[in-house]
């Protein structure tokens, strides 16, 4: 509890000190500011695999494909300190067991969870003591929406409220969702007709073009956790077409990626470019390794061809961003920093990029509007606050 009044009254602090000549320069003693160091919000590093299925045939029933394990892991690769109120594990158990009670997919639903509170980073309307995990009853300005006594019936009714979109059958266990009979009575035209995560593209957010594919997009990260030294049965495709070639390739490219034995692994994800050169996943995957084997020309290459095949891929934009900044291409940078806060309007970690590549510039004003700016998309980035309070304490 002394953790969340704490957080309170640091987010309270900024806001209120935002609220003061938010449009003003700053006055800033540059001899201090010399001596200041923004912390990077770093590069975006997990792998995907190869889709089996088309995005659009993906189902909201069904059975998880991401072991508990892999998801676990994939929490804390995202954010070490989630905050909720129970582990990791017992968070990723409740949404198998619920999932499976009223047979939704826990590992994807788990993966919307992710995108909805920022890997319980938060920063928006819901603060972590609701166990809120899905924004339900949020409307933006302010409301809050439900609060749930536990983090069980947090992820119940968040299954719940998946149930309801999807079935016209009533849940299985006692409604939770305070949500559920405003769909099932004013909203006859989504009310059981929602079958497919990419449905929910513009029903479940606003606008939400992408919604369901960056759902998804989150579950090929998740499945793409493999290393050598864990008894994880890889699911190599039985088959010998180019599609099944390339995923193998890919799979076991994963192992050496895992074991950090990067050389290996690029030459997997080349070798699988080399049969799909036309495959958005096996270049992101490429272009990620290359990065680590500090090829840096030849991953920005990647990441154009990427770019090129798929323009609302935001977290390339964001690589590449940074690339073009270690070349010194701040201008290129911002642009491309720019672009990934066009298709997702919260990533706030591109606009810490923002920040940075103003402030090694010089463009100290720029910089501090950039860290304003990050800190009202998300209040709890404990990068942004730090680099928002090391700015603050140069200003005369």
């Amino acid at each position: 509890m002394k953790k969340f009044f704490s957080l309170a009254f640091t987010v309270l602090f900024i806001v209120f000190a935002l609220g003061f000549k938010n449009s003003e320069a700053a006055n800033f003693d540059e001899n201090l500011l010399r001596k200041v160091q923004l912390e990077d919000s770093g590069a975006k590093d997990i792998p995907k695999i190869l889709m089996r299925e088309d995005p659009n045939d993906i189902t909201i029933f069904g059975e998880p494909v991401a072991t508990q394990e892999q998801m676990v892991e994939f929490i804390r690769l995202r954010n070490p300190y989630p905050k909720i109120n129970c582990t990791v594990e017992e968070l990723v158990r409740y949404y198998y067991e619920e999932g499976a009670v009223e047979g939704i997919r826990p590992d994807i639903a788990l993966c919307q969870a992710i995108k909805e509170t920022g890997t319980w980073n938060y920063g928006g309307d819901v603060t972590p003591d609701q166990n809120n995990y899905c924004g339900l009853g949020t409307t933006g300005g302010g409301v809050k929406g439900g609060y749930f006594a536990t983090p069980q019936l947090g992820v119940r009714a968040h299954i719940q409220h998946l149930l309801v979109y999807t079935s016209t059958r009533p849940t299985k266990l006692e409604n939770v969702d305070p949500r559920y009979d405003h769909i099932v009575n004013n909203r006859r035209d989504v009310y059981g007709n929602v079958h497919t995560w990419v449905g929910l593209n513009g029903i479940w957010a606003s606008p939400g073009h992408n919604y369901g594919q960056d759902i998804l997009s989150l579950w090929q990260q998740a499945q793409a956790l493999y290393s050598s030294g864990k008894s994880v049965q890889l699911p190599l495709r039985h088959g010998n077409t180019p599609e099944d070639n390339a995923a193998n390739l890919v799979l076991n490219g994963l192992v050496y990626y895992g074991d950090k034995n990067f050389v290996e692994a690029e030459a997997k994800f080349q070798a699988a470019v080399d049969i799909l050169p036309y495959e958005p996943n096996a270049l992101w995957n490429l272009a990620i390794t290359q990065e680590k084997n500090s090829k840096i020309d030849e991953a920005i290459a990647t990441y154009d061809r990427l770019l090129r095949i798929n323009p609302n891929f935001e977290t390339g934009f964001y690589n590449r961003g940074r690339l073009k900044m270690e070349l010194n291409d701040f201008d290129g940078a911002i642009k491309d920093f720019k672009r990934a806060l066009q298709i997702e309007t919260r990533f706030v970690d591109a606009q810490n990029e923002i920040a940075i590549a103003h402030f090694r510039q010089g463009m100290y004003n720029e910089a501090w509007e950039d860290l304003q700016t990050a800190v009202k998309i998300n209040t709890t980035n404990t990068i942004v606050n730090a680099n928002y309070a090391r700015m603050k304490d140069c200003i005369k």
